[in-house]
């Protein structure tokens, strides 16, 4: 209970903070999350030179963002082979970001062009543009509205036909926020999340942004990264038909596709 305060610097203080929390609507500390661990299940053949942003599945493909001023790019890739099956560059002044299958669209992220690509997912062909007031990190989509991350713990729903936006989240666990949310994919009901610059993902639940497991990739990190700073984890994909999940990171020469398990202490 707060009591009288009479608007001291301290009261005045709380109040701000409480006034914060209450618009970010983290609701109040739950149930700890789950502790699990990456198994390698099998192990594929990856770009050593593309610094991936975005990779996605879908009818047996491999769709992936490259980013970088000059290198951008939007691709196909044979899953086996690693190899590229088709490609549309961008120019030397656009970063890409994340992109998400839906339907028969490909949508690609840019990082602070503030512009968001709508492609036909067969052909690459331009369709629309759309204006993205944020800056772009990741996107994913679960059946019907677009999930896109901006960097911080705000995850934006949005409608996929005109991109206005229906509702955000904000991610946490417990009652601390999880900023740099980075390349998303939506798993079997709930969003799993890259953290920037961390060997772990966050699965979030959709509905109120609470992480209910924490997916451990520290070892795989330690075997790929090695000693270049840029070479981190950032690439989630999942075939929903066969239920298989993999991973990759910016710089890594594989794709792994892993299971989870319970985390031993």
């Amino acid at each position: 209970m707060i009591g009288f305060c009479f608007f001291s610097p301290r009261c005045v203080a709380l109040l701000a903070l409480l006034a914060v929390a209450a618009c970010r609507q983290i609701p109040p500390a739950d149930s700890s999350p789950a502790q699990l661990a990456a198994v390698i299940v099998k192990e594929y053949p990856h770009d050593r030179a593309a610094f991936t942003q975005g990779l996605a599945w879908d009818t047996g493909a491999v769709y992936e963002s490259t980013g970088l001023f000059g290198q951008s790019s939007l691709r196909r890739v044979d899953l086996m082979s690693g190899n590229v099956m088709q490609r549309r560059n961008y120019g030397s002044q656009f970063f890409a970001e994340g992109l998400t299958v839906l339907g028969d669209s490909i949508y690609q992220l840019t990082w602070r062009n503030g512009v968001i690509f709508q492609y036909d997912k067969d052909s690459f062909a331009l369709r629309r543009t759309f204006s993205w007031p944020h800056e772009g990190w990741g996107i994913t989509h679960d059946g019907s509205s677009l999930i896109i991350s901006d960097g911080s713990a705000v995850l934006y729903f949005l409608s996929s036909e005109n991109l206005t936006e229906q509702r955000r989240i904000v991610a946490h666990d417990g009652g601390q926020e999880i900023n740099r949310l980075n390349e998303l994919e939506y798993v079997s009901g709930s969003i799993y999340a890259n953290v920037w610059r961390e060997c772990r993902i966050a699965v979030i639940n959709p509905a109120d942004g609470a992480v209910t497991a924490w997916i451990d990739l520290s070892e795989l990190c330690a075997r790929m990264q090695g000693d270049d700073q840029e070479a981190v984890l950032n690439g989630i994909m999942h075939d929903p038909d066969s239920g298989r999940l993999f991973v990759t990171g910016k710089l890594w020469p594989a794709l792994f596709e892993i299971k989870t398990v319970p985390r031993q202490p």
